[in-house]
């Protein structure tokens, strides 16, 4: 009786325990989602900016 007590209980705590493993992956992969979101937008931000100049500098010339 006692053996499968203690394995219920040891169940449930490995079922917590890959509940949590599963819930810090999902958190890791949107931060890394995030940043690459961010690197994107920079990067558009940049080479608009690059543009810019570049026409500036035509016009200059």
């Amino acid at each position: 009786m006692y053996e499968y007590e203690i394995s219920q209980i040891r169940s449930a705590e490995l079922i917590r325990q890959a509940e949590s493993e599963r819930l810090a992956r999902e958190a890791l992969r949107g931060r890394r989602a995030a940043r690459r979101e961010a690197a994107v937008r920079r990067a558009d931000e940049d080479e608009s900016h690059t543009h810019r100049l570049r026409r500036l500098r035509s016009r200059a010339a």
